[in-house]
């Protein structure tokens, strides 16, 4: 659809530029004049040849969850203080500083004046909201709570920004670490030890092990790094396409939890998330069934998707949620009897919310340890392969008297 650049003087006498889609321009006319709105100018916006590169379109737009947060405080402080829906939109549109957001809010803008409720305008770009962002505004708009529900909104991402920051610093500092060690190390392998090789093949003697075996390493590593570059890459492409199989997605997953530490790890993430969506959304007034059948798809864990759909089926069928949780193995004894006393007492989201604090604070406390415990280990693993490969390459140095005699 075309898209028209007008700019216009409202009541208040402000003036403002924004870009509105219309099959013709006399139909952007119309539209601007159903505002009230008093118009400046109005003409087809020319888009630069390379305009994709700066506004990517709106359904491939992704908010992060920090953005997706703030917009949600915003909006729900603006509603809640009687502001109309639409008008709120439109300060969100004129003060955001981040251009494919700032289009994004706008194209929801226009189609809530349309005529389309909130949710509806939201799901058209699934990329940037999820079903679940998605489910709760509709929630909130069934029920005349939408300031309400969008406090809880944003609050449960802070919540869940706070976790994936948690455990993405712990995960960073050794990947970098470990990263930077192989590239040191590959580079004395093919840069440094060649040229000592080329010196000691002068000596006529043979060499101490350690030096014979770290030159057949740099020799083959040499020879067959591009080989050796190609063959990982390939590994990880396809475990990656195998982790998009259903199977593949199950298996990979579940060797994903059974892992010693990062097992652990993983599994109290899981827990605490889906907790936390579930009394989210339950205590919105989503339906549990709707609830669950999000929880599942946001999980972010086969394993995990499978026992909640298992918990689904057991949920339509009058049966109680805490049975297939104890019967799954994932989900420990503690968050079972927090939810099987939830579910007797009618406190079903207070118990899933004290269970998402918990495992929080089990996260954290993993978290520290973790970031603690692998700085020593990164530091011992390096000298020992960095202080190795010079050890190696100098015995024949202190031997030097005995090789050349």
């Amino acid at each position: 659809m075309p898209e028209f650049k007008y700019t216009i003087k409202k009541k208040n006498g402000t003036v403002s530029t924004s870009i509105l889609s219309a099959p013709t321009e006399e139909a952007a006319v119309n539209i601007l004049k159903e505002r009230k709105c008093f118009i400046l100018s109005i003409s087809k916006n020319k888009k630069s040849p390379f305009a994709f590169s700066f506004n990517p379109p709106s359904s491939s737009i992704k908010i992060k969850t920090d953005d997706l947060a703030v917009f949600s405080r915003q909006l729900a402080t603006m509603v809640s203080a009687g502001l109309p829906l639409i008008q709120g939109l439109e300060i969100l549109v004129e003060q955001s500083e981040k251009r494919p957001f700032k289009s994004l809010i706008s194209k929801v803008k226009e189609a809530v004046e349309g005529g389309s409720s909130l949710s509806e305008a939201l799901s058209r770009y699934p990329r940037a909201f999820s079903t679940l962002f998605v489910n709760m505004i509709s929630a909130g708009e069934a029920s005349g709570m939408l300031d309400d529900i969008l406090q809880r909104m944003a609050s449960y991402l802070e919540e869940t920004s706070k976790l994936q920051k948690k455990v993405k610093a712990a995960l960073v500092y050794p990947v970098v670490i470990t990263l930077t060690a192989a590239g040191i190390t590959v580079f004395m392998l093919v840069q440094v030890v060649p040229s000592f090789a080329e010196i000691y093949s002068g000596f006529g003697a043979n060499l101490p092990g350690p030096t014979q075996f770290l030159l057949l390493l740099s020799n083959l590593v040499t020879k067959w790094l591009l080989a050796f570059v190609l063959g990982i890459a390939a590994v990880i492409a396809g475990i990656f396409m195998f982790s998009k199989t259903e199977p593949g997605g199950l298996f990979i997953d579940g060797m994903l939890l059974r892992l010693p530490i990062a097992g652990k790890l993983i599994r109290k993430v899981s827990i605490s998330r889906f907790s936390r969506t579930l009394s989210t959304l339950t205590k919105s007034g989503v339906s549990i069934l709707t609830s669950l059948d999000i929880v599942a798809k946001t999980s972010g864990n086969k394993v995990i998707e499978k026992v909640v759909f298992k918990v689904l089926e057991n949920v339509r069928g009058g049966e109680s949620i805490a049975q297939p949780l104890a019967s799954s193995g994932i989900f420990p004894p503690l968050v079972v009897k927090m939810v099987a006393v939830g579910e007797q007492t009618g406190s079903l989201e207070e118990m899933l919310l004290k269970v998402s604090d918990f495992y929080d604070a089990e996260v954290t406390a993993i978290v520290d340890g973790l970031t603690s415990l692998i700085e020593p280990v990164i530091i011992v693993v390096l000298g020992v392969i960095i202080g190795g490969i010079v050890i190696a390459l100098y015995l024949p140095v202190f031997n030097i008297a005995e090789l050349i005699s």
